[in-house]
């Protein structure tokens, strides 16, 4: 993995790893959450995960988490502009692979969980549990559209290009400092006229049928539910990237916290729980995934 470049300067960089290590010192560790007692969960409303509503996926494993530790839980809302630095006590701003700091801000929670996928420049600043749950970039057009589905080739590379093929002279929604982040796929060198959206991530297939664009990129949860709500008005058409794998984001500095949330979603993995939450809040993406959900 390559470095985080920091500008401006060497003395910057310095003081931006400084103030680094002071957010995650002041996010606290296993043994600082115990005494604290309360576990901090920065979320945000998005798909099944965070509903908004008081549950969701990560809601209620975080819950479940808190109830393990013998700690209050604690929701603590954020965004996607500004989650990452919540966690980690400074500014951060993406810079393709990489990552530039800047001034520290206070921090607001101790993980965050709410369909968080794991990408390279987010695991400079913030530590991933294990896996738990698999997503996927697809495209995603009205069903009215003339553009057609692809036909599965078998082979994931052969998709993902005629795919991108797709955009070519059409309008593509995204969304910055997402998992639908244009850069984050190079979506200009398709050809596509990509059309930056203002609103939120659960707000981007709603955009699609009002014709803010003519095709938009979905995660895969997003997606699944998008389908399973507006029924007949949505069609996929392949997969955008390779599969992606989204987890529970911890500080650097708080291995035990993350180590114990680790050793605590193999249990509920093991005992059944996971999976009556996954039917729950996701009764079709085993069928898309059957590989991630196979008993562990």
């Amino acid at each position: 993995m390559k470095s985080a470049r920091f500008r401006p300067g060497n003395v910057a960089a310095a003081a931006a790893l400084t103030f680094l290590a002071m957010g995650t010192a002041l996010a606290g560790d296993l043994p600082e959450v115990r005494k604290a007692g309360v576990l901090r969960h920065l979320g945000i409303p998005y798909a099944n995960f965070v509903s908004g509503a008081g549950d969701g996926m990560d809601v209620e494993i975080i819950q479940l988490f808190a109830k393990h530790l013998g700690v209050r839980y604690e929701y603590v809302r954020t965004d996607w502009g500004t989650v990452v630095e919540d966690l980690v006590g400074q500014k951060v701003k993406p810079k393709g692979e990489d990552v530039e700091l800047g001034e520290k801000v206070p921090v607001r929670g101790d993980l965050i969980a709410n369909g968080f996928t794991m990408f390279p420049w987010r695991m400079k600043v913030v530590d991933y549990s294990t896996p738990t749950f698999p997503s996927q970039i697809w495209l995603v057009a009205r069903a009215d559209s003339k553009v057609a589905p692809i036909k599965p080739s078998g082979e994931i590379g052969k998709d993902i290009a005629a795919v991108r093929a797709l955009m070519k002279g059409r309008s593509v929604l995204a969304l910055k400092r997402t998992c639908l982040d244009p850069d984050l796929y190079k979506l200009e060198q398709t050809g596509a006229t990509v059309v930056l959206f203002g609103g939120k991530l659960n707000e981007m297939a709603p955009a699609l049928l009002r014709k803010d664009a003519e095709l938009t990129i979905l995660d895969v949860p997003d997606a699944l539910i998008a389908v399973e709500k507006w029924g007949g008005q949505l069609k996929v058409l392949g997969p955008v990237t390779d599969k992606q794998k989204m987890a529970v984001g911890f500080p650097k500095g708080s291995p035990e916290l993350r180590e114990e949330f680790n050793a605590f979603f193999a249990g509920l993995q093991k005992d059944g729980t996971y999976d009556r939450l996954v039917k729950k809040y996701y009764p079709t993406v085993g069928y898309h995934f059957p590989d991630f959900f196979q008993k562990k």
